[in-house]
C-alpha cells in the first residue's frame, strides 16, 4: 500500500506541475510583448548585483531598487518592498524563497490566481506571477493555511512564500503589468 499512494502523489503533483507550467504559458501568450520581457538589456541591467543596505534599519528600501510604484524583491535578504509613487515604502514583509530565484532585473506581473495548488501540496491564494525560468512560473503567494513551504532542493519550484496578510496586501497591489524589481 505505501507504495501506490506515494504513486499517487507523485502523479498529483506531477499533474499540478504540469497545470501550473501550462497556465503559466498561456498567461504569458497573453501579455503585451512590451510587458513579458524585461527592461532592455536584459534581467542584469536592471538593478546593481548588491544593492547597499541600511544596518540600523534592515526594512528601509534599498537603493538601486529602481523608481516610480513598484514590488521590490530582494533575494538575498528574502524580503518585498510594496513601494507607492514619491519612493515611499507602503508596506515591507519577509517572505520564504524558491528554489529558482529569478535574475536581477526589471519585470512585469504577468498573470494572477485567486487559488491554485503549490508545488508542495499545499492550497495557495493571490499567486501573482511575474517571469518564468526553463518553464518554471515565478511569483508571489500565501498558503491558504499560513504555512511555509518545505523545500527539496531537487525540485525546481518558483513560489515565494507570503503570510496571508502580506498575500492580501500583494494582491490588492500587484495586478497585471505592475512593475517587480529584483535585486540580489
Amino acid at each position: 500500500m505505501p507504495s501506490s499512494s506515494a504513486g499517487f502523489v507523485a502523479v498529483l503533483t506531477a499533474a499540478a506541475v504540469a497545470t501550473v507550467g501550462f497556465l503559466a504559458y498561456q498567461a504569458s501568450a497573453t501579455v503585451p510583448a512590451d510587458l513579458a520581457r524585461p527592461q532592455a538589456g536584459g534581467p542584469s541591467a536592471a538593478a546593481p548585483s548588491k544593492a547597499p543596505r541600511d544596518k540600523r534599519h534592515p526594512g528601509a528600501l534599498p537603493t538601486g531598487s529602481g523608481t516610480g510604484e513598484r514590488v521590490v524583491y530582494s533575494v538575498d535578504d528574502d524580503r518585498v518592498w510594496l513601494v507607492i509613487p514619491g519612493n515611499k515604502v507602503q508596506r515591507t514583509f519577509k517572505v520564504n524563497p524558491s528554489t529558482v530565484d529569478p535574475p536581477p532585473g526589471t519585470y512585469f506581473v504577468t498573470s494572477r490566481s485567486n487559488t491554485a495548488t503549490g508545488s508542495d501540496g499545499a492550497t495557495i491564494e493571490h499567486v501573482v506571477r511575474f517571469t518564468s525560468i526553463d518553464g518554471v512560473a515565478i511569483g508571489f503567494s500565501a498558503a491558504v493555511d499560513g504555512s511555509a513551504p518545505v523545500l527539496d532542493p531537487t525540485v525546481k519550484t518558483g513560489g515565494i512564500r507570503e503570510s496571508r496578510a502580506d498575500g492580501d496586501a500583494m494582491w490588492q497591489f500587484a495586478t497585471i503589468g505592475q512593475k517587480v524589481v529584483v535585486i540580489r
